[in-house]
């Protein structure tokens, strides 16, 4: 059966070649779609392993980078920060058409809907939520020179190349014109805070990018989906994944289509409290945190614009990609409330 993004083949020799250890490949199938990199179990006469390569179609110059993901990754193994163990990387194209990494499969659900939970009870969602900020606050703990990701990014001035990134992202990705895009960016470099600490930051931080154990001690196995990290303000990795976050009751959040509707459960901490059990085991100051919720509003626009370009082009892999673009303006005006009136 033909896996799109996979030559069979060509992958299974590099293989044999570069990854012996992993056992003799025997079938190779598409786990996740994505709305970014894409994912695959290969089945060995050993054990199993997963492969990360970047999408079909439309691929940003700075994004998808899977030797990125593949650095951190090894550097992380042996610190706290829980992820899955690397096993090879291909930097030729020439094998499966883009450059690609292997690492070990992880038992644990990557957990996006509520009706994903099954039965556990509030009090284990709460459970789940507070660990996905002790674990966010460990990530921002890493001693990156330690960990040797010295190099690995630029702090100083972070905040200032994120805006202007994410606006070039979207000039090569936009759709259509958007001045109330245009006036955001401007917001934010007006209110960029005048210092923040220089950390490693995953840069896409939310509970679908961990795989997590449920039952009556829920926890968190691994964080996966690196290829946004580098060194920079941790308090835009917080900001992320509090635009990514969705509070009961917030219909307007649940109108926008990523990250799914887990949070809204029985038990999860809501937004704040998530934020204030971040700052309790971090010890970070979180004064200016409606800044970093909009630069993460700002950032999802972007990427979800990106997404819907794909998909215009029919290079997405997957479904659920039709209602994608209608999010786009509704990230821009929470990005606006949040910096408050103009």
């Amino acid at each position: 059966m033909t896996v799109p993004g996979i030559d069979r083949p060509r992958l299974f020799a590099w293989m044999g070649r570069h990854a012996p250890d992993a056992g003799e490949p025997l079938s190779v199938s598409l786990i996740s779609g994505g709305r970014s990199n894409l994912t695959y179990l290969i089945e060995t006469g050993e054990r199993r392993v997963v492969l990360r390569r970047p999408p079909l179609g439309h691929v940003l110059p700075t994004a998808h980078d899977m030797a990125r993901e593949w650095r951190v990754i090894s550097a992380l193994a042996p610190t706290p920060v829980p992820v899955p163990g690397p096993v090879a990387f291909c930097a030729d194209e020439d094998v499966i058409g883009a450059p690609f990494y292997l690492m070990e499969y992880m038992e644990g659900a990557a957990v996006r809907g509520r009706e994903e939970l099954g039965d556990l009870p509030p009090e284990g969602t709460r459970r789940l939520s507070e660990r996905l900020a002790e674990v966010l606050a460990a990530i921002h703990a890493v001693d990156y020179r330690e960990a040797g990701l010295d190099g690995f990014g630029r702090p100083d001035g972070y905040l200032a190349r994120q805006v202007e990134r994410w606006c070039k992202q979207w000039e090569r990705s936009k759709t259509e014109e958007r001045p109330d895009f245009d006036r955001l960016a401007e917001r934010l470099r007006r209110r960029l805070p005048a210092h923040s600490d220089g950390t490693l930051v995953h840069g896409d931080y939310r509970l679908d990018n961990t795989l997590v154990r449920l039952g009556p001690e829920p926890e968190i196995r691994a964080v996966v989906d690196w290829e946004m990290s580098t060194l920079g303000d941790p308090l835009a990795d917080l900001g992320l994944t509090l635009t990514y976050w969705q509070d009961a009751g917030d219909e307007e959040r649940a109108g926008i289509p990523v990250a799914g509707d887990v949070t809204a459960a029985p038990g999860f901490l809501n937004a704040a409290e998530f934020a204030a059990h971040y700052a309790k085991v971090s010890g970070r100051d979180t004064a200016e945190l409606g800044f970093y919720v909009a630069l993460g509003n700002f950032k999802l626009a972007v990427i979800v614009e990106g997404i819907h370009a794909r998909f215009r082009q029919g290079k997405t892999v997957g479904e659920g990609f039709e209602r994608i673009g209608g999010a786009v303006p509704t990230l821009i005006a929470r990005a606006h409330r949040m910096l408050g009136p103009s």
